[in-house]
């Protein structure tokens, strides 16, 4: 096994002997992200319990349907030709090397499916993050490089295993789909994310989960992914994680917004297929991490947050604003987008009140001022990461 993590920030001559920057695990508009953590804030902040209850109870009221937090979703703002463009442009532009991008929507492959009518995007491969409950909690697998042909039957398999209620699904289910993806020699299997607590079921009982599933699934890992979103603590215990189950490391910027991924690996393959070859068989990963992932973690954090909140008159019909790309059901079960259940035609008052508190802390002098309180304790983590990797 050889693997290697660079800082391009601190190693400028990182790239040199590489043929390409890959990009894996980014999100388009055809990605469906929950909104449950709206739901999770009134419960872990308590001082907002009663603003939301009244807020629940004045829509209710208001238009008589009642706020829907597990079935209503947002969708990041890029579209399929956006987020490919950002991310071949990073690669090509700032390391000066030949592109891969991988887009990886959650439970669905629209966006490369689409871009494989444009003559710049025809080679990229066919990909996406695979829910995957686990007992207590759900694991997140990016599946890259699914073929051409089956690809769809891929999809109709996984959708149909995530809906099947953990009680009633065949044990070795999962186990046997792993295995035929495994025997597909251009398939990549990574463990996104592992030490994330996403379902927030604790994070003790999210690590013997972990670990479980690498102990029965592990074997059909190719590898494990430090997370371009997480911070730098978690990063730093995802590479332990890898090194007691023998994983591989491997990038994943995990991209939602308009800021391109904070890592990438370099390869010296001249196609994705052999890119998967190169971390499979010859057990080959160079992870490099970008200068924003340097940047305070909170801050990226806000960003991300601003990034789905913003509207963006520019962007093609649909992804302008953000309301347009919010779904919630409507009073009959419907789903629809939320700029259609405003009975004004627009947001109430008191909702864009709080979007614009939200959107003043990312604008100058506030976010600054943000940055450079958030700014110490990062460089402190920044330099720890950096010496253990």
């Amino acid at each position: 096994m050889s693997q290697s993590v660079s800082y391009l920030w601190r190693e400028p001559k990182a790239t040199d002997g590489f043929n390409a920057g890959v990009s894996l695990h980014s999100h388009t508009n055809q990605s469906k992200e929950t909104l449950d953590f709206i739901a999770e804030l009134s419960t872990d902040w308590g001082v907002l319990q009663p603003l939301m209850r009244w807020a629940e109870r004045r829509c209710m009221r208001k238009t008589g349907i009642r706020p829907d937090y597990a079935r209503s979703y947002w969708t990041p703002p890029l579209t399929a030709r956006l987020a490919f463009d950002l991310e071949r442009t990073q690669i090509e532009e700032k390391l000066q090397l030949s592109a891969m991008v991988s887009l990886t929507d959650h439970d669905d492959i629209q966006a490369p499916m689409l871009l494989r009518s444009l003559a710049s995007a025809r080679q990229i491969p066919v990909s996406l993050e695979w829910t995957v409950p686990y007992a207590a909690t759900t694991f997140h697998l990016g599946i890259h490089n699914l073929p051409s042909a089956s690809g769809a039957e891929w999809m109709r398999r996984m959708v149909a295993f995530t809906a099947i209620p953990v009680a009633e699904r065949p044990a070795k289910l999962l186990t046997e789909m792993l295995a035929e993806l495994d025997e597909l020699p251009g398939v990549l299997i990574v463990f996104n994310h592992p030490l994330w607590d996403l379902y927030r079921i604790g994070e003790e009982k999210h690590r013997v989960l972990v670990n479980d599933f690498l102990a029965v699934h592990g074997q059909y890992c190719h590898a494990v992914e430090l997370n371009g979103l997480r911070h730098w603590d978690e990063n730093r215990e995802v590479a332990e994680l890898a090194a007691q189950w023998n994983q591989l490391l491997i990038s994943g910027g995990d991209r939602h917004g308009i800021e391109p991924n904070a890592n990438l690996n370099l390869t010296r393959a001249a196609s994705f297929t052999e890119f998967v070859h190169e971390v499979r068989s010859e057990r080959q990963s160079h992870v490099l991490f970008m200068p924003q992932y340097a940047e305070p973690w909170k801050q990226r954090i806000l960003n991300s947050t601003l990034a789905a909140i913003r509207n963006y008159p520019d962007f093609p019909e649909g992804s302008q604003r953000w309301d347009e790309r919010v779904y919630h059901p409507d009073a009959d079960g419907n789903m629809r987008v939320l700029s259609e259940l405003w009975r004004a035609g627009h947001a109430p008052v008191y909702l864009n009140a709080v979007l614009a508190f939200v959107r003043l802390l990312g604008a100058a002098p506030v976010s600054s001022g943000l940055r450079l309180a958030w700014n110490d304790t990062n460089a402190m983590r920044t330099a720890m990461v950096e010496r253990k990797a």
